[in-house]
Protein backbone atom coordinates (compact mmCIF):
# COMPACT_ATOMS: atom_id res chain seq x y z
CA UNK A 1 0.00 0.00 0.00
CA UNK A 2 1.42 3.39 -0.95
CA UNK A 3 1.99 6.05 1.64
CA UNK A 4 1.17 9.76 1.27
CA UNK A 5 3.73 12.23 0.07
CA UNK A 6 5.47 14.46 2.58
CA UNK A 7 3.49 17.56 1.62
CA UNK A 8 0.24 15.73 2.42
CA UNK A 9 1.09 15.34 6.10
CA UNK A 10 -1.37 17.99 7.28
CA UNK A 11 -4.41 15.72 7.48
CA UNK A 12 -2.87 12.34 6.77
CA UNK A 13 -0.48 10.12 8.67
CA UNK A 14 3.27 10.53 8.34
CA UNK A 15 4.69 8.88 5.19
CA UNK A 16 6.83 6.66 7.37
CA UNK A 17 4.47 5.92 10.25
CA UNK A 18 1.56 3.50 10.44
CA UNK A 19 -1.84 4.72 11.48
CA UNK A 20 -2.09 5.10 15.23
CA UNK A 21 -2.90 1.75 16.90
CA UNK A 22 -5.30 1.60 19.83
CA UNK A 23 -2.38 1.17 22.22
CA UNK A 24 -0.75 4.45 21.18
CA UNK A 25 -3.03 6.79 23.16
CA UNK A 26 -2.43 5.06 26.52
CA UNK A 27 1.23 4.59 25.57
CA UNK A 28 1.60 8.35 25.16
CA UNK A 29 0.23 8.79 28.67
CA UNK A 30 2.45 6.08 30.18
CA UNK A 31 5.74 7.31 28.72
CA UNK A 32 4.87 10.95 29.50
CA UNK A 33 4.06 9.82 33.05
CA UNK A 34 7.45 8.16 33.54
CA UNK A 35 9.39 11.01 31.93
CA UNK A 36 7.77 13.75 33.99
CA UNK A 37 7.72 11.68 37.18
CA UNK A 38 11.49 11.43 36.80
CA UNK A 39 11.88 15.15 36.05
CA UNK A 40 9.71 16.13 39.03
CA UNK A 41 10.70 13.47 41.53
CA UNK A 42 14.41 14.08 41.00
CA UNK A 43 14.41 17.79 40.16
CA UNK A 44 11.98 18.94 42.86
CA UNK A 45 12.66 16.46 45.68
CA UNK A 46 15.64 14.12 45.39
CA UNK A 47 18.13 16.60 43.98
CA UNK A 48 17.29 19.38 46.53
CA UNK A 49 17.47 16.80 49.34
CA UNK A 50 20.79 15.46 48.10
CA UNK A 51 22.29 18.95 47.87
CA UNK A 52 20.94 19.92 51.30
CA UNK A 53 22.60 16.83 52.80
CA UNK A 54 25.90 17.53 51.07
CA UNK A 55 26.03 21.30 51.82
CA UNK A 56 23.10 22.79 53.73
CA UNK A 57 24.51 26.34 53.78
CA UNK A 58 24.87 26.62 49.98
CA UNK A 59 21.87 24.51 48.93
CA UNK A 60 19.99 27.28 47.07
CA UNK A 61 23.06 28.40 45.13
CA UNK A 62 24.08 24.81 44.31
CA UNK A 63 20.57 23.89 43.17
CA UNK A 64 20.31 26.98 40.96
CA UNK A 65 23.77 26.35 39.51
CA UNK A 66 23.25 22.65 38.72
CA UNK A 67 19.74 22.93 37.32
CA UNK A 68 20.66 26.05 35.37
CA UNK A 69 23.72 24.34 33.89
CA UNK A 70 21.75 21.20 33.03
CA UNK A 71 19.12 23.15 31.13
CA UNK A 72 21.77 25.10 29.24
CA UNK A 73 23.36 21.81 28.13
CA UNK A 74 19.95 20.47 27.08
CA UNK A 75 18.87 23.66 25.35
CA UNK A 76 19.52 22.39 21.81
CA UNK A 77 19.23 18.67 22.51
CA UNK A 78 15.61 18.32 21.41
CA UNK A 79 15.82 20.22 18.10
CA UNK A 80 19.13 18.57 17.15
CA UNK A 81 18.01 15.03 18.02
CA UNK A 82 14.61 15.79 16.50
CA UNK A 83 16.28 16.86 13.25
CA UNK A 84 18.43 13.72 13.16
CA UNK A 85 15.35 11.60 13.86
CA UNK A 86 13.61 13.23 10.86
CA UNK A 87 16.46 11.88 8.71
CA UNK A 88 17.00 8.52 10.47
CA UNK A 89 16.91 5.42 8.30
CA UNK A 90 16.42 2.22 10.30
CA UNK A 91 14.31 -0.90 10.41
CA UNK A 92 12.68 0.48 13.58
CA UNK A 93 11.66 3.74 11.92
CA UNK A 94 12.76 7.29 12.59
CA UNK A 95 11.91 7.91 16.25
CA UNK A 96 12.38 4.56 17.99
CA UNK A 97 16.22 4.34 17.96
CA UNK A 98 16.59 7.71 19.67
CA UNK A 99 13.92 6.92 22.26
CA UNK A 100 15.67 3.66 23.15
CA UNK A 101 19.21 5.11 23.32
CA UNK A 102 18.18 8.14 25.36
CA UNK A 103 16.15 5.98 27.74
CA UNK A 104 19.00 3.53 28.27
CA UNK A 105 21.61 6.18 29.06
CA UNK A 106 19.32 8.29 31.24
CA UNK A 107 17.91 5.30 33.13
CA UNK A 108 21.30 3.78 33.95
CA UNK A 109 22.75 7.08 35.15
CA UNK A 110 19.71 7.70 37.35
CA UNK A 111 20.38 4.36 39.04
CA UNK A 112 23.94 5.48 39.80
CA UNK A 113 23.18 9.05 40.88
CA UNK A 114 22.08 8.07 44.38
CA UNK A 115 25.64 7.11 45.31
CA UNK A 116 27.11 10.54 44.45
CA UNK A 117 28.40 12.44 47.50
CA UNK A 118 29.93 15.58 45.97
CA UNK A 119 28.22 18.59 44.40
CA UNK A 120 30.46 18.29 41.32
CA UNK A 121 29.52 14.69 40.52
CA UNK A 122 25.85 15.26 41.29
CA UNK A 123 25.98 18.08 38.75
CA UNK A 124 27.77 16.00 36.10
CA UNK A 125 25.35 13.08 36.43
CA UNK A 126 22.27 15.32 36.36
CA UNK A 127 23.46 17.17 33.26
CA UNK A 128 24.02 13.93 31.30
CA UNK A 129 20.70 12.53 32.55
CA UNK A 130 18.87 15.65 31.40
CA UNK A 131 20.50 15.49 27.96
CA UNK A 132 19.55 11.81 27.64
CA UNK A 133 15.92 12.30 28.69
CA UNK A 134 15.60 15.24 26.31
CA UNK A 135 16.92 12.97 23.55
CA UNK A 136 13.89 10.80 24.30
CA UNK A 137 11.42 13.65 24.56
CA UNK A 138 12.17 15.30 21.19
CA UNK A 139 11.40 12.25 19.00
CA UNK A 140 8.63 11.18 21.39
CA UNK A 141 6.82 14.52 20.93
CA UNK A 142 7.06 14.15 17.14
CA UNK A 143 5.00 10.94 17.32
CA UNK A 144 1.80 13.03 17.67
CA UNK A 145 2.01 14.83 14.28
CA UNK A 146 3.50 11.65 12.75
CA UNK A 147 0.46 9.53 13.53
CA UNK A 148 -2.51 11.80 14.18
CA UNK A 149 -4.39 14.22 11.88
CA UNK A 150 -5.12 17.68 13.26
CA UNK A 151 -8.70 16.73 14.10
CA UNK A 152 -7.50 14.19 16.70
CA UNK A 153 -4.51 15.99 18.15
CA UNK A 154 -6.51 17.47 21.02
CA UNK A 155 -7.22 13.96 22.35
CA UNK A 156 -3.59 12.92 21.79
CA UNK A 157 -2.41 16.09 23.52
CA UNK A 158 -4.80 15.37 26.40
CA UNK A 159 -3.34 11.87 26.88
CA UNK A 160 0.12 13.40 26.92
CA UNK A 161 -1.22 15.93 29.43
CA UNK A 162 -2.74 13.25 31.66
CA UNK A 163 0.56 11.42 31.77
CA UNK A 164 2.39 14.68 32.46
CA UNK A 165 0.05 15.69 35.31
CA UNK A 166 0.16 12.24 36.90
CA UNK A 167 3.93 12.09 36.50
CA UNK A 168 4.53 15.51 38.05
CA UNK A 169 2.37 14.50 41.01
CA UNK A 170 3.32 10.88 41.61
CA UNK A 171 6.98 11.69 41.01
CA UNK A 172 6.93 14.31 43.76
CA UNK A 173 4.93 12.09 46.13
CA UNK A 174 7.23 9.10 45.55
CA UNK A 175 10.30 11.32 45.87
CA UNK A 176 9.07 12.71 49.16
CA UNK A 177 8.27 9.25 50.56
CA UNK A 178 11.63 7.79 49.49
CA UNK A 179 13.83 10.83 50.15
CA UNK A 180 15.27 9.20 53.28
CA UNK A 181 16.85 6.53 51.07
CA UNK A 182 18.19 8.27 47.98
CA UNK A 183 19.76 5.12 46.51
CA UNK A 184 16.43 3.28 46.33
CA UNK A 185 14.59 6.37 45.07
CA UNK A 186 17.02 7.02 42.21
CA UNK A 187 17.07 3.32 41.26
CA UNK A 188 13.26 3.29 41.08
CA UNK A 189 13.12 6.23 38.68
CA UNK A 190 15.99 4.88 36.59
CA UNK A 191 14.39 1.45 36.25
CA UNK A 192 11.06 2.95 35.21
CA UNK A 193 12.73 5.02 32.48
CA UNK A 194 14.47 1.93 31.09
CA UNK A 195 11.26 -0.15 31.06
CA UNK A 196 8.94 2.57 29.75
CA UNK A 197 11.06 3.61 26.77
CA UNK A 198 11.63 0.01 25.71
CA UNK A 199 7.94 -0.86 26.07
CA UNK A 200 6.83 2.20 24.07
CA UNK A 201 9.03 1.25 21.12
CA UNK A 202 8.03 -2.44 21.16
CA UNK A 203 4.29 -1.87 21.56
CA UNK A 204 3.99 0.96 19.02
CA UNK A 205 6.11 -0.30 16.15
CA UNK A 206 6.84 2.12 13.33
CA UNK A 207 7.40 1.41 9.65
CA UNK A 208 10.96 0.81 8.53
CA UNK A 209 12.55 3.99 7.19
CA UNK A 210 15.43 2.23 5.42
CA UNK A 211 14.06 2.92 1.97
CA UNK A 212 13.35 6.60 2.60
CA UNK A 213 15.60 8.93 0.66
CA UNK A 214 16.80 12.33 1.78
CA UNK A 215 18.81 15.04 0.16
CA UNK A 216 22.53 14.64 0.95
CA UNK A 217 23.40 16.06 4.36
CA UNK A 218 25.04 19.44 4.01
CA UNK A 219 26.01 20.84 7.37
CA UNK A 220 25.52 24.46 6.39
CA UNK A 221 21.99 23.74 5.19
CA UNK A 222 21.33 21.49 8.18
CA UNK A 223 22.38 24.18 10.66
CA UNK A 224 20.58 26.94 8.77
CA UNK A 225 17.33 24.94 9.00
CA UNK A 226 17.24 25.56 12.75
CA UNK A 227 16.38 29.21 12.07
CA UNK A 228 12.67 29.57 11.50
CA UNK A 229 12.03 33.10 10.26
CA UNK A 230 9.52 34.98 12.45
CA UNK A 231 8.59 37.10 9.44
CA UNK A 232 7.75 34.08 7.25
CA UNK A 233 6.24 32.05 10.09
CA UNK A 234 4.87 34.55 12.63
CA UNK A 235 2.48 32.08 14.28
CA UNK A 236 5.39 29.74 15.02
CA UNK A 237 7.30 32.63 16.60
CA UNK A 238 4.37 33.81 18.73
CA UNK A 239 3.72 30.24 19.92
CA UNK A 240 7.37 30.04 20.98
CA UNK A 241 7.12 33.30 22.95
CA UNK A 242 3.84 32.30 24.61
CA UNK A 243 5.18 28.94 25.75
CA UNK A 244 8.42 30.57 26.95
CA UNK A 245 6.68 32.97 29.33
CA UNK A 246 4.11 30.45 30.54
CA UNK A 247 6.79 27.89 31.45
CA UNK A 248 9.03 30.58 32.96
CA UNK A 249 6.30 31.79 35.28
CA UNK A 250 5.01 28.36 36.26
CA UNK A 251 8.36 26.74 36.97
CA UNK A 252 9.72 29.80 38.77
CA UNK A 253 7.49 28.70 41.65
CA UNK A 254 7.44 24.95 41.05
CA UNK A 255 11.21 24.41 41.23
CA UNK A 256 11.53 26.09 44.63
CA UNK A 257 8.52 24.41 46.28
CA UNK A 258 10.61 22.43 48.77
CA UNK A 259 12.53 25.52 49.88
CA UNK A 260 9.30 27.56 49.93
CA UNK A 261 7.96 25.07 52.46
CA UNK A 262 11.12 25.08 54.60
CA UNK A 263 12.09 28.77 54.42
CA UNK A 264 8.86 30.65 53.59
CA UNK A 265 6.29 28.47 55.40
CA UNK A 266 8.97 27.46 57.96
CA UNK A 267 8.50 23.68 58.05
CA UNK A 268 11.27 21.25 58.93
CA UNK A 269 12.82 19.30 56.05
CA UNK A 270 10.99 16.03 56.97
CA UNK A 271 7.70 17.97 57.27
CA UNK A 272 8.34 19.65 53.92
CA UNK A 273 9.04 16.29 52.23
CA UNK A 274 5.64 15.07 53.39
CA UNK A 275 3.81 18.31 52.60
CA UNK A 276 5.19 18.63 49.07
CA UNK A 277 3.35 15.40 48.29
CA UNK A 278 0.08 16.97 49.48
CA UNK A 279 0.67 19.92 47.18
CA UNK A 280 1.24 17.57 44.27
CA UNK A 281 -1.93 15.60 45.05
CA UNK A 282 -3.99 18.78 45.29
CA UNK A 283 -2.70 19.83 41.88
CA UNK A 284 -3.32 16.39 40.41
CA UNK A 285 -6.93 16.17 41.56
CA UNK A 286 -7.89 19.38 39.80
CA UNK A 287 -5.64 19.06 36.75
CA UNK A 288 -6.94 15.59 35.80
CA UNK A 289 -10.48 16.93 35.70
CA UNK A 290 -9.53 19.92 33.56
CA UNK A 291 -7.40 17.81 31.21
CA UNK A 292 -10.16 15.26 30.67
CA UNK A 293 -12.74 17.91 29.87
CA UNK A 294 -10.65 20.37 27.85
CA UNK A 295 -8.89 17.93 25.50
CA UNK A 296 -12.12 16.51 24.05
CA UNK A 297 -13.87 19.89 24.24
CA UNK A 298 -11.00 21.54 22.35
CA UNK A 299 -11.25 19.03 19.49
CA UNK A 300 -15.04 19.35 19.40
CA UNK A 301 -15.13 23.13 19.05
CA UNK A 302 -11.87 23.40 17.11
CA UNK A 303 -10.33 25.93 19.51
CA UNK A 304 -7.04 25.89 21.45
CA UNK A 305 -6.15 29.44 22.43
CA UNK A 306 -9.10 30.13 24.73
CA UNK A 307 -8.12 27.20 26.96
CA UNK A 308 -4.58 28.54 27.34
CA UNK A 309 -5.93 32.01 28.12
CA UNK A 310 -7.98 30.48 30.93
CA UNK A 311 -4.98 28.44 32.10
CA UNK A 312 -2.82 31.55 32.48
CA UNK A 313 -5.47 33.43 34.46
CA UNK A 314 -6.05 30.51 36.83
CA UNK A 315 -2.36 30.02 37.53
CA UNK A 316 -1.97 33.75 38.21
CA UNK A 317 -4.85 33.57 40.71
CA UNK A 318 -3.34 30.48 42.33
CA UNK A 319 0.08 32.09 42.76
CA UNK A 320 -1.52 35.10 44.46
CA UNK A 321 -2.87 32.98 47.32
CA UNK A 322 0.38 32.32 49.29
CA UNK A 323 1.32 35.99 49.03
CA UNK A 324 -1.67 36.79 51.28
CA UNK A 325 -1.91 33.39 53.02
CA UNK A 326 1.65 32.16 53.76
CA UNK A 327 0.59 28.88 55.35
CA UNK A 328 0.39 25.21 54.38
CA UNK A 329 -3.31 25.75 53.64
CA UNK A 330 -2.40 28.64 51.33
CA UNK A 331 0.11 26.48 49.47
CA UNK A 332 -2.43 23.67 49.07
CA UNK A 333 -5.05 26.10 47.75
CA UNK A 334 -2.46 27.52 45.34
CA UNK A 335 -1.72 24.02 44.06
CA UNK A 336 -5.40 23.20 43.57
CA UNK A 337 -6.16 26.38 41.61
CA UNK A 338 -2.99 26.32 39.51
CA UNK A 339 -3.62 22.60 38.89
CA UNK A 340 -6.80 23.46 37.01
CA UNK A 341 -4.82 25.92 34.93
CA UNK A 342 -1.95 23.56 34.23
CA UNK A 343 -4.41 20.87 33.19
CA UNK A 344 -6.04 23.20 30.67
CA UNK A 345 -2.62 24.13 29.36
CA UNK A 346 -1.19 20.63 28.95
CA UNK A 347 -4.36 19.39 27.27
CA UNK A 348 -4.16 21.98 24.50
CA UNK A 349 -0.59 23.25 24.25
CA UNK A 350 0.85 20.28 22.35
CA UNK A 351 -2.05 20.36 19.88
CA UNK A 352 -1.57 24.08 19.31
CA UNK A 353 2.16 23.67 18.73
CA UNK A 354 1.64 20.97 16.09
CA UNK A 355 -0.72 23.31 14.22
CA UNK A 356 1.78 26.16 13.81
CA UNK A 357 4.59 24.03 12.35
CA UNK A 358 6.12 25.30 9.08
CA UNK A 359 5.41 23.29 5.92
CA UNK A 360 2.55 21.44 7.63
CA UNK A 361 4.92 19.48 9.84
CA UNK A 362 7.27 18.13 7.18
CA UNK A 363 10.16 18.51 9.66
CA UNK A 364 8.14 17.88 12.81
CA UNK A 365 11.01 16.42 14.85
CA UNK A 366 13.22 19.46 14.31
CA UNK A 367 10.50 22.10 14.57
CA UNK A 368 8.88 20.67 17.68
CA UNK A 369 12.37 20.45 19.14
CA UNK A 370 12.82 24.17 18.46
CA UNK A 371 9.52 24.89 20.18
CA UNK A 372 10.68 22.75 23.09
CA UNK A 373 13.55 25.20 23.58
CA UNK A 374 10.74 27.40 24.87
CA UNK A 375 10.31 24.75 27.57
CA UNK A 376 13.96 24.14 28.45
CA UNK A 377 15.32 27.70 28.28
CA UNK A 378 12.81 29.25 30.70
CA UNK A 379 13.28 26.34 33.09
CA UNK A 380 17.02 27.10 33.08
CA UNK A 381 16.35 30.78 33.61
CA UNK A 382 13.72 30.14 36.29
CA UNK A 383 16.20 28.45 38.63
CA UNK A 384 18.89 31.09 38.17
CA UNK A 385 16.51 34.06 38.24
CA UNK A 386 14.60 32.49 41.11
CA UNK A 387 17.77 32.16 43.16
CA UNK A 388 18.57 35.84 42.52
CA UNK A 389 15.02 36.94 43.40
CA UNK A 390 15.08 34.97 46.65
CA UNK A 391 18.43 36.46 47.62
CA UNK A 392 17.43 40.05 46.83
CA UNK A 393 13.69 40.25 47.50
CA UNK A 394 12.64 37.11 49.34
CA UNK A 395 10.34 34.24 48.44
CA UNK A 396 7.26 36.39 47.78
CA UNK A 397 8.99 37.77 44.70
CA UNK A 398 8.74 34.31 43.09
CA UNK A 399 4.95 34.45 43.15
CA UNK A 400 4.80 38.01 41.81
CA UNK A 401 7.17 37.24 38.95
CA UNK A 402 5.28 34.04 38.12
CA UNK A 403 1.99 35.95 37.89
CA UNK A 404 3.44 38.53 35.52
CA UNK A 405 5.06 35.91 33.27
CA UNK A 406 1.96 33.72 32.76
CA UNK A 407 -0.13 36.79 31.93
CA UNK A 408 2.40 37.85 29.30
CA UNK A 409 1.77 34.45 27.67
CA UNK A 410 -1.82 35.54 26.98
CA UNK A 411 -0.63 38.63 25.13
CA UNK A 412 1.80 36.57 23.05
CA UNK A 413 -0.92 34.12 21.93
CA UNK A 414 -3.31 36.78 20.66
CA UNK A 415 -1.59 37.48 17.29
CA UNK A 416 -1.66 33.81 16.24
CA UNK A 417 -4.04 33.53 13.27
CA UNK A 418 -3.73 29.93 12.04
CA UNK A 419 -5.10 28.48 15.31
CA UNK A 420 -8.36 29.55 16.88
Amino acid sequence: MSTPALHEIEDEQSPRSPQSPRALLPSLAVLAFVMFASYAGVGQVLLPNQLAIIDEHNKVVNLATITGASFIFTLLTQPIIGAFSDRTRSKMGRRAPWIMIGGAVGGLLLVGMGSMTSVLWVGVFWIVIQVSLNAVQGPFTAVVPDRYPKSRRGVASAMFGIGTALGLTIGVVAGGQLAANLGIAYALFGGLVLLATLAFVLVNRDYSSRSVTHEPLRWRTFIAAFWVSPRRHPDFAWAFVARFFFILGYFMVLFFQLYLLTDYIELSLPQANQTIGLLALASLATSLISIGVSGVWSDRIGRRKVFIYAASVLIALGFAVPVFLPTVAGMILMSAISGIGFGLYTACDTALMTEVLPKDGASAGKDLGILNIATNLPQALSTVAGGVLISLLGYQALFVFGIIAVLIAIVALMPIKSVR
